[in-house]
């Protein structure tokens, strides 16, 4: 049914193709894209985003989209944003191996198990399924304790639904939760519990300056910018030339009016 379903909204949405890629980024080569925006354009078909193999940023968000399949050959995606959309499947994502943002906010997932898929993407680190200022969420949403089990299946995660789920900021939350029911006069702990000597909430090297990476689209600017650059300094050499010249030919033309 849900197949179905798919097929049935995507014939009746706009489809990606060629055309609309290249009027969108100006790039003539759906390889030379890397970052693409489609946010609200009423897409219900991916058709051939496929071909944008070194895509690295992706916003679908918006839209009609309920199929994914064409996603699966974009391994070098990093962030994809597909709120409010249609989606009930993300299985194709399994091949998105250097996916570390995903938004599924406004969506049609109802179990966590169809996030299984999910496991093998090791740099996935934030997952949004619920985005209350924007008042999205999934079905599975419903269900109290999903954040926890998300955790559980997802170990790799560090954000889901834009809160901290490791580290000092996970832990100052745990503790206000126990403060909380204190006041409230639930049951404390049975037994204190040793404090552990404070840890640096950042992995070591966090804050250390990474080595730049390399870019299509940065490398391409520098190159322009140099050309751009050697015009102008052969623009104004000539410039420099017509000036002298038309002053040599002033000062003859002076000089001759002075022997009149």
């Amino acid at each position: 049914e849900e197949e179905e379903e798919e097929e049935e909204e995507e014939g009746s949405g706009v489809r990606v193709t060629p055309a609309l890629l290249k009027a969108t980024t100006g790039e003539f080569s759906l390889e030379s894209i890397l970052l693409l925006r489609l946010r609200g354009r009423g897409i219900a078909h991916l058709g051939c985003l496929a071909d944008c193999s070194n895509l690295e940023w992706l916003d679908l968000s918006g839209n009609a989209i309920a199929g994914l399949a064409p996603l699966a050959a974009l391994r070098a995606l990093a962030v994809l944003n597909l709120a409010a959309n249609r989606v009930a499947s993300v299985e194709p994502l399994r091949g998105c191996r250097s996916l570390r943002q995903l938004n599924l906010a406004g969506n049609r997932l109802r179990s966590l198990r169809q996030l299984r898929c999910l496991q093998g993407l090791r740099h996935l680190e934030s997952l949004r399924l619920r985005d209350p200022r924007g008042g999205l969420a999934n079905p599975l949403c419903a269900a109290p304790a999903y954040r926890a089990a998300l955790a559980a299946m997802l170990p790799g995660l560090k954000a889901i639904d834009g809160q901290r789920v490791a580290g000092r900021g996970s832990e100052l939350f745990r503790l206000c939760r126990e403060l909380d029911a204190a006041l409230d006069g639930e049951d404390a702990p049975a037994a204190a519990v040793p404090a552990e000597p404070p840890q640096p909430w950042v992995r070591a090297g966090f804050w250390e300056a990474r080595p730049a990476r390399r870019s299509a689209v940065l490398e391409e600017a520098t190159r322009q910018l140099g050309q751009a650059l050697r015009e102008c300094r052969e623009l104004g050499r000539r410039a420099d030339d017509s000036i002298a010249q038309a002053q040599r030919a002033l000062g003859r033309r002076q000089h001759g009016d002075f022997g009149f």
